[in-house]
């Protein structure tokens, strides 16, 4: 069928196909076998012919996320400590799992390593990208993930596919949040030489500890709401100096 195709795949007739077996059906008497390249079950048999830790089954892959032909998720645990199950699927210089790549059409595989921990787990299902952070709702059905501004793209992926197969590992809906970088600011301490201490502790009393505090206000306000204890002309002068300040740092 259509659907059990990898869409890249094309063939010709006599061409061999690895596929693996998902049903047998009779019609008219006559017994229908149906193959499947597009299956998670396809891609567990091609890592068990390709890794023999895996054949054995001192390697086990504990969860399988796929969207055929684009990329691959797949979670792994080593029942030997010797044993690096990422570094054995992979295999020297990728050996391994570039065989089973070109199977698939240049699908990509992400293997990592499985752990039972859903907040470690989620952040290893979404590589490539970095995770700063992750929370997860009461039941452990949402998270919310935060990511480095310039690795949004990587953590949700081409079409939405890193996230959509992160989500389907964990087994949770996955939700990626960018972090904001504070912006540089000033401690006020740091003018209490050039606008006197009575005026910081104005600006302190009025909710003003930080240099772009003050900037959210004009010199109008910093006179009304300090009750005059900084006037026109000072307000101006801190006003004009912390502005300054900004525009040498930039």
């Amino acid at each position: 069928p259509k659907n059990e195709q990898i869409y890249k795949d094309r063939y010709r007739k006599g061409d061999t196909i690895r596929a693996v077996v998902t049903g047998v059906h009779m019609r008219n008497g006559n017994p229908t076998v149906i193959i499947s390249r597009t299956s998670e079950l396809f891609l567990e048999r091609l890592f068990e012919n390709e890794i023999p830790e895996v054949f054995d089954g001192i390697i086990d892959l504990v969860k399988i996320a796929r969207s055929p032909g684009d990329r691959s998720k797949v979670a792994v645990i080593s029942h030997d400590e010797r044993v690096d199950p990422v570094g054995a699927c992979v295999g020297m210089k990728g050996i391994r799992i570039h065989a089973i790549v070109r199977e698939l059409q240049n699908e990509n595989i992400d293997v990592i390593n499985y752990t039972s921990d859903k907040h470690e787990f989620i952040k290893r299902a979404l590589q490539p990208a970095e995770v700063l952070k992750v929370e997860l709702d009461e039941e452990g059905k949402n998270a919310s993930v935060l990511v480095p501004a310039d690795e949004v793209s990587k953590a949700i992926g081409k079409g939405g596919v890193n996230i959509r197969l992160a989500s389907k590992l964990a087994e949770c809906e996955i939700d990626v949040y960018r972090e904001v970088e504070e912006e540089d600011d000033i401690d006020l301490a740091e003018f209490e030489e050039d606008f006197g201490k009575e005026a910081i502790q104005a600006l302190h009393e009025i909710g003003c500890d930080t240099a772009r505090a003050v900037l959210e206000l004009n010199a109008d306000e910093l006179v009304s709401r300090t009750k005059e204890v900084i006037d026109e002309e000072l307000a101006k002068k801190i006003m004009d100096m912390i502005r300054y300040e900004f525009e040498e740092e930039g």
